[in-house]
């Protein structure tokens, strides 16, 4: 099921296009404003993102921009009632990825979401927890807008603990995991990650923790 946050600030279209969508197979994250738009693309990972141009908070065109200059590629499609050419090009200058002009049938809104979800080179695959933003393919891990230098193995650690966030991972599975490329051996977990730790604590990443779990292994959760 792919997970839509849809921004907009009209309470029947907003409620008529989350039923919709939703009937149509999709889970769908509603925010009315900016500012809760912002906090839920930071703490959850969405497919798409469907995206008013005018906002009570401010504008729709400043999140878009902050989603690209974070590397992210997830599909943007911008929502709006300005017609005028000048309108529509700051919209694909700022990283959308469609335009779609109010009024609009949702037969339409539908057959664009599904051709933009069919480009998958236009995506980066995206892991989210807490605000951590990890992009697999790009091996990049950012807390807001700053990058956090990680290793390979770090990354990796890092990237297995966030896919199973909230259980528990032992030492064993690990292993397996990072041994698919080269030997690993035990005793290097628990160094890399102590780095992990540190490096997160430097970012001033304070809503998530890497728990030990004695004589098992660890696991992350938020704080």
């Amino acid at each position: 099921m792919n997970s839509l946050l849809l921004v907009e600030d009209d309470p029947i279209l907003g409620r008529s296009l989350t039923v919709y969508l939703e009937l149509e197979g999709y889970k769908v994250t509603w925010a009315r404003d900016l500012r809760s738009a912002t906090e839920a693309n930071e703490t959850s990972s969405f497919e798409l993102v469907i995206l008013d141009v005018n906002l009570p908070d401010g504008s729709g065109l400043s999140l878009c921009s902050s989603i690209r200059s974070k590397g992210s590629r997830i599909p943007i499609i911008f929502l709006t009632a300005k017609t005028d050419e000048d309108s529509v090009v700051e919209g694909f200058n700022a990283g959308a990825n469609d335009y779609v002009k109010k009024p609009f049938g949702n037969r339409e809104l539908l057959a664009r979401i599904k051709a933009v979800l069919r480009e998958p080179a236009r995506r980066d695959a995206q892991l989210r927890f807490g605000n951590l933003l990890v992009l697999i393919d790009k091996r990049q891990v950012f807390i807001e807008e700053k990058e956090i230098d990680f290793n390979r193995r770090e990354f990796d650690i890092l990237t297995i603990l966030i896919q199973n966030s909230e259980a528990v991972i032992t030492r064993e599975s690990l292993l397996n995991s990072l041994n698919k490329a080269e030997e690993v051996f035990d005793r290097t977990i628990d160094s890399h990650v102590s780095h992990i730790r540190s490096k997160l604590k430097k970012a001033n990443v304070n809503s998530v923790q890497i728990t030990s779990v004695y004589g098992i292994g660890y696991r992350l959760e938020k704080k």
